[in-house]
């Protein structure tokens, strides 16, 4: 199968077209004939060497794809060859061929194409797993995202307005600004031209907000404090600003406030598990028939990923990125 090396990584240059031997499933597991696989930061940090896979994963990048089980491994019973999925890959899409736990993988309605479906898995695994597992949110809340116009932010956005909450989000330019609003943030702030903090405080009469999803960290993490009101939450995902930063916690104590945060790629096969069946229960056939919706922005032939990645790194984006491998398979 042709796939995509990243060799000892480094900038997006180090990204190859190579050939090597299709893998073969494990018991518990599927193999899928990749239609298009997703293109997500983690993606961009094991290449740099700072998220290294699991030691049971592919090495090759990948989180998510979405194409025909080729292939089922020894004690899987759901699925069968020929089935159109949508996975969580634990590494390795970035290939002709991706092995997944089966019960990772979620089934496409006919009219959901493989190539959104594909940007799917992974951004909703994470909003979910944060928002609704660690933060907890509930209809009548209140919601802060970092990123809005990002995979996850969008995603966020649909998530809370499904689940009966007001969210608000941050933004780098007018474009993503007037983008979100329309995707239904109820309000989208351009952190380059005003201070987040300020206009939250304005909007909400003080109030502020219930929960925050930070994907940037570094200066972000103190305002994020202020903005909540008690009992709040504050879920971490990301830092693009970095981890590190002079902190006062005394307005933790004060509102009684929650700081929490994860990753996707070192919870258990479980665990992972545990947020497919939720969002297979909760949100999926929505997503499958359209009521909740991501944005494609833009699509890549595999052999383009460094070009993907780049765009990912420019921030220009709003939405989703993909490869386009098999395309949609012939159907």
């Amino acid at each position: 199968m042709h796939y995509i090396a990243h060799g000892a990584g480094g900038p997006a240059d180090c990204l190859q077209l190579q050939q090597g031997p299709r893998p073969q499933p494990a018991a518990g597991e599927i193999l899928i004939e990749v239609g298009y696989a997703g293109v997500n930061r983690p993606d961009l940090l094991q290449r740099a060497g700072s998220y290294p896979p699991p030691a049971d994963a592919s090495p090759l990048l990948g989180l998510e794809v979405a194409g025909r089980v080729a292939e089922v491994g020894a004690g899987v019973s759901h699925w069968r060859v020929g089935d159109r999925v949508a996975a969580l890959a634990p590494g390795g899409g970035y290939a002709e061929y991706c092995r997944v736990p089966a019960s990772h993988a979620l089934p496409l309605a006919a009219g959901l194409s493989l190539k959104t479906a594909a940007a799917l898995p992974e951004t909703w695994f994470t909003v979910w797993a944060n928002l609704i597992g660690l933060g907890q949110l509930k209809a009548g809340e209140r919601l802060l995202v970092h990123g809005g116009a990002s995979g996850i932010g969008l995603a966020a956005i649909q998530l809370a307005r499904h689940v009966g909450a007001e969210v608000l989000v941050t933004v780098g330019s007018a474009e993503k600004q007037a983008f979100c609003e329309n995707f239904g943030a109820s309000l989208a702030i351009n952190y380059r031209v005003e201070d987040f903090l300020s206009r939250i405080k304005a909007y909400t009469d003080g109030q502020g907000v219930d929960v925050v999803l930070d994907m940037v960290g570094g200066s972000y993490l103190q305002k994020d404090i202020s903005v909540l009101r008690r009992d709040g939450r504050l879920v971490l995902i990301a830092f693009l600003e970095g981890s590190r930063t002079a902190f006062d916690f005394m307005p933790v104590m004060l509102k009684r406030l929650r700081i929490t945060g994860s990753t996707m790629r070192s919870r258990s096969l479980a665990e992972k598990t545990a947020i497919r069946d939720a969002l297979l229960d909760s949100v999926w056939p929505a997503l499958t028939n359209g009521q909740l919706y991501t944005h494609l922005y833009a699509s890549f032939p595999l052999a383009r990923a460094a070009d993907a990645h780049r765009l990912m790194e420019s921030g220009c984006h709003i939405g989703k990125i993909v490869l386009e491998v098999g395309g949609e398979l012939g159907g």
